[in-house]
């Protein structure tokens, strides 16, 4: 296919530095936007001119922490900014990433992206969704909240993505001209998960023996939708992508 031009917002993120990565490798222009290049999505510094003959966004900028409040106002405020910077640019289209079970989510961050979804489907923009099931690299954040030497860590479902998969799979999907979007809402959103189900407090068992961090397993009881995340909630559809490596094979792979 023809060389594309595309703008990578949270260009610098853990996802957002995979998306660059593929794209680059096959063949196309990239304009790396975040602060760190000089592009702030919530201010609009930068934006105009970062999209300039710009024919898709791809939208994988997040918030940095846990907070509904926060992250539902970052990501109103960033996804209209997209949008409108984005039609003045004359962009093709976005696409935008989010989590498998946000539409189940009723509070903490996943549940921040339900006004992701919406307002990325809502812009002037063609837009285009795809939710990916947490990372491998979420479980090291994971270790990083640890109380001293031990990591308490909920014993809950998971299906767990390398970074690299999800990336690929959303230029999969930013590229695609037959791809659905807002035009074809009857069309389930694509997921993308990992091979097979995890629990989230053995992968950070396997992590944690790397990195000498106890993990001690607990029930997730306080934890936001902790109930309907044990019943299966937030894994894949039937209709997901799935696929490798396995949590342990890239565990293997970082050596």
């Amino acid at each position: 296919m023809s060389t594309v031009k595309f703008a990578v917002a949270g260009a610098t993120g853990r996802l957002g530095r995979h998306v660059v990565d593929v794209l680059a490798e096959r063949g196309h222009q990239v304009v790396s936007m975040s602060r760190a290049t000089g592009v702030d999505i919530i201010t609009g510094t930068g934006l105009a001119d970062a999209l300039a003959g710009v024919d898709v966004i791809i939208d994988v900028a997040s918030w940095h922490a846990s907070d509904q409040a926060a992250a539902t106002e970052f990501f109103r405020t960033a996804t209209g900014n997209l949008h409108e910077a984005g039609q003045r640019a004359g962009v093709g289209h976005l696409v935008a990433v989010s989590i498998i079970g946000a539409d189940k989510a009723t509070a903490g961050f996943v549940a921040a992206q339900q006004v992701h979804e919406e307002a990325t489907l809502a812009g002037p923009l063609p837009a285009r969704l795809l939710r990916a099931a947490q990372f491998h690299e979420f479980v090291d954040q994971i270790l990083d909240w640890r109380q001293g030497d031990v990591a308490y860590v909920p014993a809950l479902p998971t299906q767990l993505v390398a970074c690299r998969t999800v990336a690929e799979t959303l230029v999969d999907l930013a590229t695609d001209a037959d791809a659905p979007g807002r035009s074809a809402p009857d069309t389930p959103i694509p997921e993308v998960a990992g091979p097979r189900r995890e629990v989230m407090a053995e992968a950070a068992r396997l992590l944690g023996a790397r990195r000498g961090v106890k993990v001690v397993e607990v029930d997730g009881a306080g934890m936001p939708d902790a109930e309907i995340a044990a019943a299966g909630a937030f894994l894949p559809s039937p209709h997901a992508k799935l696929a490798g490596p396995t949590f342990q094979e890239w565990l293997a792979s970082r050596g």
